[in-house]
């Protein structure tokens, strides 16, 4: 058997691994334990939420699939942070576990050039540092071209809870044991990272009079930019909001040597970013209560999610401290939480592209990066089927800036600053995150997608005209001005605005923070798609905040165009500090710009290769 790349593992960032290279014309193969279990959600029901939502949003104007699925699949949407700045506004839905892993396996084995086999890799078929395919458990040799890894949490995964420990994936299920052994060998540096889950609750036994209703919005909202959806807002299922007690707390002091990390059951480092209850409690512990929310997993089944109560208490207490939740009192276990260990690679081990640089051809995505979250997952298996793909047809990799996408943000933090804990994307790590809004994914990345195949021309050519109407409509606003007349002055004194006392156009008049877009298009004849006019409002409300943040981009632009050779010897470069050139030596950006980036490196370093690159420039 013989095929162009081979993806292994199901998850979201191998059903995006595999869909792009199967989209690019690749023949693809995707090797998974379990049919079934494709595009699981062993976590959290959630897709979206702060930074990860824009991420979904990137993803599907690059021509992905995570947004397109949850749109047919969500119980509850919402948008977050409604009240703040365009730059922290995100998209969350509540997706139906069910549904979502249904119709996700529905397009992959309706996918054109994509071949799903159920097995467990165990071994690669490594020559002269060049992966050239796969061995399965039985021994099975299957060739390629070029190799995904997208082996989540199945890496030498063990699930704990108290004391006890084994060997498992996520449902019991069997998880590779030898495959990050040969990566060992083969020159990788092995980490152990672990990541927990909380408890499912019986829906029936909730006593819901005790929580506080958490409604989704009364507007319709979608990931796909292209394929919009219809629904009910009426019709959303709620989750609701509750908060741990102080009985809830002395349960947990309590019992904390029986916890599997605090009891020193716990090899692997945990998240900073989505820590245990128990940790929460030792970690805040001036905190009086901590906000959980009471989530739905699917309509076709009753099992309620307690976000924010991973735990991984022994059994016994863990029906103590559910049992002292407000509404739980009498609520039945269905599953009880647990923490999961696996393997990952050293994330300083791979190129942008998210090639290896241990192995060639060899790319990897997901959690076996170091990170955490559906949603980063699947950004990464989007990439790393696309950068596979133009590597077999020898062009160059796409690679996402951080001024172009938080997905770019997320790859150049993974292989410049590494990874401690499982990494997980906040808005406060993009610092320019004014540019990399909800609102213009397509404006970013849309080219991007089409130029690598990925979207249609048909997809195109609607954003072609959305871009002709936004600049349409700002010249419209700056060419058409308003008088100071007596209705005119009515009118915007019924918006709470000053009156007039000269002419203006209606662009500045947008500038006012309390009149919106849609207050001025009475004044104008024509009319355009509400994204359209949420773009120019944007960008007529933050013009001056948003040409900084450009300029500074193209500042370190300069930076990030000055490349450095691979092979550079930073043993030839005078006056390095030695911590640098050791942090260089093992990151070795393909940048002046992703230098600086490094810990450990200062500007005094970087002044030394600028030197030591003219005086190479010159000797040419």
């Amino acid at each position: 058997m013989n095929y162009d790349t081979i993806v292994v593992g199901g998850g979201h960032a191998g059903c995006e691994a595999s869909l792009a290279s199967s989209r690019l014309g690749k023949k693809t193969l995707l090797v998974t334990g379990n049919i079934k279990n494709i595009a699981d959600m062993p976590c959290n029901p959630s897709i979206g939420g702060p930074a990860k939502g824009i991420v979904v949003r990137e993803i599907d104007a690059l021509g992905g699939e995570m947004a397109r699925n949850t749109d047919k699949s969500f119980l509850q949407m919402k948008m977050l942070n409604t009240k703040k700045g365009p730059a922290v506004r995100a998209l969350r839905a509540q997706a139906d576990k069910i549904t979502y892993r249904k119709e996700m396996l529905k397009t992959l084995e309706n996918q054109e050039n994509l071949t799903i086999l159920e097995g467990m890799v165990e071994d690669l078929i490594v020559k002269d540092k060049k992966v050239l395919g796969v061995i399965l458990n039985d021994g099975t040799k299957i060739n390629s071209k070029t190799v995904i890894l997208t082996t989540g949490t199945y890496l030498k995964g063990a699930v704990l809870y108290g004391s006890t420990k084994f060997s498992s994936g996520p449902h019991d299920e069997k998880p590779s044991l030898h495959l990050s052994d040969k990566l060992r060998d083969l020159g990788f540096t092995i980490k152990r990272l672990k990541t927990g889950t909380p408890p499912r609750i019986e829906k029936s036994s909730i006593d819901f009079s005790k929580t506080s209703l958490e409604p989704g919005d009364d507007v319709c909202h979608n990931f796909s930019i292209s394929n919009k959806v219809e629904y009910d807002p009426d019709k959303q299922i709620p989750c609701h909001l509750i908060y741990t007690t102080k009985e809830t707390h002395q349960i947990i002091k309590e019992n904390l040597n029986k916890s599997s990390m605090y009891g020193g059951y716990v090899e692997g480092v945990g998240p900073r970013y989505c820590p245990s209850i128990e940790d929460k409690i030792v970690r805040f512990a001036d905190k009086e209560r901590h906000q959980l929310f009471l989530e739905p997993e699917s309509i076709y089944y009753d099992d309620i999610y307690i976000q924010g109560f991973s735990t991984s208490m022994p059994h016994d207490v863990q029906e103590k401290m559910v049992h002292s939740l407000p509404g739980l009192e009498n609520a039945i276990i269905n599953k009880y939480a647990y923490a999961i260990e696996y393997d990952a690679i050293d994330s300083l081990q791979l190129k942008p592209s998210l090639e290896t640089k241990v192995i060639e051809n060899l790319f990897t995505a997901g959690q076996i990066n170091g990170t955490s979250g559906y949603e980063e997952a699947a950004g990464q298996g989007l990439i790393a089927g696309i950068n596979s793909s133009l590597k077999i047809d020898g062009k160059d990799p796409l690679i996402l800036k951080r001024n172009e996408a938080y997905i770019g943000v997320l790859i150049d933090d993974l292989v410049v600053k590494g990874v401690i804990d499982p990494y997980r994307l906040l808005t406060s790590r993009a610092e320019y995150r004014l540019l990399l809004r909800h609102d213009n994914a397509d404006i970013r990345l849309r080219e991007y997608g089409h130029k690598i195949g990925l979207i249609s021309d048909l997809e195109y050519s609607k954003f072609q005209k959305k871009l002709a109407d936004i600049k349409e409509l700002e010249e419209e606003l700056k060419n058409n001005k308003i008088t100071p007349k007596k209705e005119i002055n009515e009118y915007l004194k019924s918006l709470n605005s000053a009156e007039l006392l000269d002419s203006i156009t209606l662009y500045n008049l947008v500038k006012r923070p309390e009149i919106s877009i849609n207050d001025v298009m009475k004044f104008l004849d024509k009319d355009y798609e509400d994204d359209v006019k949420e773009q120019v409002e944007i960008s007529i409300k933050y013009e001056g905040y948003i040409k900084k943040a450009n300029s500074e981009a193209e500042k370190m632009l300069e930076y990030e165009n000055i490349k450095i050779p691979e092979n550079i010897d930073y043993d030839k470069v005078i006056n390095l500090a030695s911590e640098a050139r050791q942090k260089l030596s093992e990151v070795r950006p393909i940048s002046v710009g992703q230098a600086m980036r490094i810990s450990g490196v200062n500007p005094s370093d970087i002044t030394m290769i600028m030197m030591y690159l003219r005086k190479g420039s010159a000797n040419e």
